[in-house]
């Protein structure tokens, strides 16, 4: 066993080793820290504000700005610093470029208020000048058949869109009703009667009515007693207006400054607006082309459109003023061999007699109002007729043209209807 410790010895020998851990930690506590206890140094308030970095205050707020604004010099090393050796490069590693990319300054205050201020003078987009950018465009309505009745039954939950008829009927609507600037006039003429000059005329005259934002005007110059207001009317009620004529326009057309006194010498098919031709065959073939010139200048300073009904013939006194005044014209033809033939001629008198124009940009409606027989080849006839004219437009059989009394676009049927609309269409098409 060892030699047991004597309790005085070990005594002894602690208190010899007390002076040096005194001096140890009296040198600690002159550094000011404890690296056995982690004890921080004692900072007093004194010593924080003697070493806090003293505020410069700025005369006025824009010096402050300017100072905040002003670039900042870059730092250089010290002089005398001694330049590290370039650590060595690998192989395996790419070259790092010569020039480091350039850092962009930010803009100074001055510059982002200029832009600010560019940005809020800028036009911006608004519900008038572009409605598309807040509002989604709706889809048009579909009108009849099996989409009109889904359209119906869901209370407008299901819209499959309108059908291919539907758009076809809208585009034809739309051209119809395009704005025109100024007044334009459109003579229908034909070298034989009774083949649907006038009804067409009138049908065409209604079609415009009912989709142009403006009334039409429809003219009779027929120099034959023609019957364009009876037509548009009815015989009984042109009975009982006042029978005005164009001769009676002709007559006081001096004193008409107004739409209001204009009005004293037409007459009204609902927005169809018309001068009656002269009834007295002795006095219907005196119109002049100057008188029809007189005529159509009044006119133009109301309607913008205006159809003229010249009857047979192209060779009778008013004619030269019409087709001088004309902007384009429709020539009226039949099924049978011989108004096919008349239309014809018509075309070529025309540009043999210095309306090459107007002859090119004609519109030739067949109007089937005869009922021709199985022998007759309407497909030959229109192959015939299309390649001198501009546009070949054909009207089938409608007992409501064809009875030779009045033309009423409700009683017509829905392919004659669509007929009247695409010559009309085709007329406008000749103004733009």
């Amino acid at each position: 066993m060892p030699d047991p410790v004597d309790n005085n010895t070990a005594h002894a020998a602690a208190e010899a080793e007390q002076p040096e851990l005194r001096r140890r930690r009296d040198r600690r506590r002159g550094e000011g820290s404890d690296a056995r206890t982690g004890t921080m140094p004692i900072i007093t308030p004194n010593d924080v504000a003697s070493e806090a970095p003293r505020t410069v205050r700025s005369s006025s707020w824009a010096e402050a700005a300017a100072a905040a604004d002003a670039p900042q010099e870059p730092t250089r090393p010290p002089i005398d610093a001694v330049p590290q050796a370039p650590a060595p490069v690998r192989a395996d590693l790419p070259a790092a470029p010569e020039t480091a990319p350039s850092i962009p300054a930010l803009p100074s205050r001055a510059a982002r208020s200029a832009s600010r201020a560019a940005a809020l003078s800028a036009p911006a987009p608004d519900f008038i000048s572009s409605p598309g950018l807040f509002v989604r465009e709706q889809k048009p309505r579909p009108v009849g058949g099996l989409r009109g009745a889904l359209y119906a039954l869901t209370g407008g939950g299901l819209n499959l869109g309108p059908s291919a008829r539907q758009r076809e009927e809208d585009e034809l609507a739309r051209r119809i009703s395009r704005q025109l600037q100024g007044s334009y006039n459109t003579a229908v003429l034909s070298l034989k009667g009774g083949i649907g000059k006038t009804s067409t005329t009138v049908g065409v005259g209604l079609t415009l009515a009912e989709f142009r934002g403006d009334p039409p005007c429809a003219i009779d110059a027929n120099p034959d007693s023609g019957d364009l207001v009876e037509r548009a009317l009815g015989e009984g009620i042109y009975q009982q207006q006042s029978p005005r004529t164009i001769t009676d326009l002709l007559q006081n057309i001096d004193s008409i400054d107004s739409l209001t006194a204009l009005a004293r010498y037409m007459h009204h098919a609902g927005r169809l607006h018309l001068i009656a031709g002269e009834q007295d065959p002795e006095v219907s073939d005196s119109l002049t082309a100057e008188e029809y010139l007189r005529i159509r200048k009044l006119i133009s300073g109301y309607y913008s459109v205006a159809l003229t009904d010249c009857g047979t013939g192209v060779t009778h006194n008013a004619m030269s003023g019409i087709l001088q005044s004309a902007d384009n014209l429709i020539i009226a033809a039949g099924y049978a061999v011989s108004g096919a033939k008349r239309a014809r001629s018509t075309l070529h008198w025309l540009a043999g007699h210095g309306y090459e124009e107007l002859a090119r940009n004609a519109i030739v409606v067949i109007t089937d109002k005869d009922e021709v027989s199985s022998r007759v080849d309407k497909d030959a006839i229109e192959d015939h007729l299309s390649g001198i004219c501009r546009q070949l437009i054909a009207v089938p059989h409608d007992r409501g043209v064809a009875d030779g009394d009045l033309v009423t676009l409700d009683v017509l049927r829905p392919e004659t209807r669509r007929a009247y609309r695409e010559i009309a269409a085709a007329i406008v098409d000749g103004y733009v």
